[in-house]
């Protein structure tokens, strides 16, 4: 062998050791940033904080400092705990979350509208959504007639202030009347441009539904998302029953979170939450379970 090939192979022996090297550095960084930023397409895990009511009736700054230290960024609101939006904006920023959204009931919505707008500019909220309707106002389908027009009316008195409405679902949803499914009434009676959706998609799968055929049957709809889990062996129910032995954290029960979330983007998902309406576990300790496992979900 003369030396020049001699030399030429021990370049090229180095090339590729280095190559390998290179590569393995690259897989490496590449795993370390889909580790950083694991949650879903990157956003931020937000937190219903109605999970940890029970934390917050106690303990407001140190509730939301231990929600905060999990590594939630993003909150939404459905009580203040008697103080002034202001104070209680202030004591989110303080932790480092954001209230990106809050809940609001009908005798609310129906009486109080105007107010909560200019409160939820105050703490910076983007979207204001109805919570739940109770069993007396969900009796019929001219119920939902009656609640349609007032929502679109308050949808578009939030719009003007730059904040969207959207409206929360449950299982009684999907009951019929008529032969009308209620949640198809809403999908094609409410304005799409006032008023949009959160989905949960606990009570959807609850209900026999596809969160994810309902995103691609409305794309663009869904901008929010609850994310709960459902245990084994509960069959379908559109008859609404919030009892503990239904839920469990998140990654734990039936529901297929990559398949949901890899269909979230033709729903229109911006933010998503999530929220255990009961846990088996101390809250903070459910609270946890749930983010971690968001945490490293790959979509």
């Amino acid at each position: 062998m003369r030396k020049g090939d001699y030399a030429s192979m021990i370049n090229r022996r180095d090339f590729i050791k280095g190559s390998a090297a290179g590569a393995a550095t690259l897989a490496a960084a590449a795993d370390l940033t889909r580790s950083v930023f694991a949650n879903p397409y990157g956003k931020p895990v937000g937190l219903q904080l109605y999970t940890v009511r029970e934390q917050l009736e106690k303990d407001v700054p140190g509730t939301l400092k231990k929600v905060a230290a999990i590594g939630y960024k993003e909150v939404e609101i459905y009580d203040l705990y008697g103080m002034s939006p202001a104070a209680f904006s202030k004591l989110v920023k303080d932790n480092g979350l954001t209230a990106v959204s809050g809940h609001y009931l009908l005798n609310v919505e129906k009486t109080e509208w105007e107010k909560k707008v200019v409160e939820a500019k105050e703490l910076g909220l983007k979207y204001m959504v109805h919570a739940i309707l109770d069993p007396p106002d969900r009796k019929s389908l001219d119920d939902y007639k009656r609640h349609v027009e007032l929502f679109n009316k308050n949808g578009e008195l939030s719009h003007k202030a730059g904040i969207q409405f959207c409206y929360h679902n449950h299982d009684f949803e999907f009951q019929k009347f008529g032969g009308v499914t209620v949640f198809d009434y809403l999908l094609k009676n409410l304005d799409p441009h006032l008023v949009q959706f959160e989905m949960d998609c606990f009570w959807v799968t609850h209900a026999g539904q596809d969160p994810v055929a309902l995103m691609k049957q409305h794309p663009g709809r869904f901008p929010l998302l609850h994310i709960k889990d459902l245990k084994a062996g509960i069959p379908p129910s559109t008859e609404f029953d919030a009892h503990m032995g239904l839920f469990t954290e998140v990654g734990k029960g039936v529901i297929d979170w990559k398949r949901i979330f890899a269909a979230a983007p033709t729903g229109g998902m911006k933010h998503f939450f999530v929220e255990q309406d009961y846990c088996e576990i101390p809250p903070l300790e459910s609270i946890k379970v749930s983010y971690e496992y968001l945490h490293k979900l790959t979509v």
